[in-house]
């Protein structure tokens, strides 16, 4: 599909989130804390191999977010880094291409490609890295990242207008960067009760080699999830 199409096909029932579902993100704590499933423990009958995995956080989180992922993936028997840059501060220009050196330097030390697991706008800026860099990276797994749009389809689109950027401008760049597809295999992890990223903005309707995992859950609450936290390692081998 090119992206005329996909704008007559899709852009106009594209939209941010509603109201009712961001306000259900500043529930998601409790609902963790209360959730009998939370103590239960997780599967681990995939072996990860030792393969390795670098981490990168959404936006104005930082490494600590992903703490749970980073556990649960080492008990499986995988590798795991964390993006090294610190708190995500969403200037994506700046980060990119030093998460790019950092992959470099570690490709070269381990000898093979890494696996990307991004969180939200980690997500996009691990599938932005593997588009123009599939040298360093195996495959991709994003978690309620938006694919399509940039910030015009999310609960943070005011704060970028405020910032004097179009949304629309942004929306169109994205979808530009299609002209290079993505190489590696991409599976993208989204919940139709995100209150931050519009779940259809999740969607990838133009890689060649792309899965959809439907869970259930908040936008905050997708990185502590047991749905997510139990597909992670298939999703990280199903070669």
């Amino acid at each position: 599909m090119d992206t005329a199409e996909f704008q007559r096909r899709y852009g106009h029932r594209m939209v941010a989130p509603p109201r009712r579902l961001l306000v259900g993100e500043l529930f998601t704590p409790a609902r963790l804390a209360l959730d009998p499933a939370t103590y239960r423990p997780l599967p681990r009958d995939i072996s990860g191999d030792n393969q390795p995995v670098v981490l990168l956080p959404g936006l104005w989180a930082g490494p600590g977010t992903m703490w749970l992922i980073r556990r649960y993936l080492r008990r499986c028997g995988f590798r795991t880094w964390d993006w090294g840059q610190g708190k995500n501060h969403g200037d994506v220009a700046t980060l990119a291409p030093r998460v790019v050196e950092r992959l470099e330097a570690l490709v070269e030390r381990l000898g093979e490609p890494v696996a990307l697991v991004g969180w939200s706008l980690g997500g996009y800026i691990a599938r932005e890295i593997t588009r123009e860099h599939p040298e360093l990276v195996r495959r991709v797994v994003t978690i309620g990242s938006p694919v399509v749009g940039g910030p015009k389809y999310t609960s943070v689109n005011r704060l970028y207008k405020r910032r004097g950027l179009s949304v629309d401008a942004l929306a169109a760049a994205s979808l530009e960067r299609y002209a290079t597809p993505i190489e590696r295999p991409v599976r993208a992890i989204y919940s139709e009760a995100d209150g931050v990223v519009a779940w259809q903005a999740c969607i990838d309707r133009f890689s060649d080699d792309v899965r959809h995992i439907r869970v259930t859950g908040t936008h905050v609450g997708m990185g502590f999830s047991k749905q997510v936290l139990a597909q992670l390692p298939a999703l990280l081998k199903d070669d």
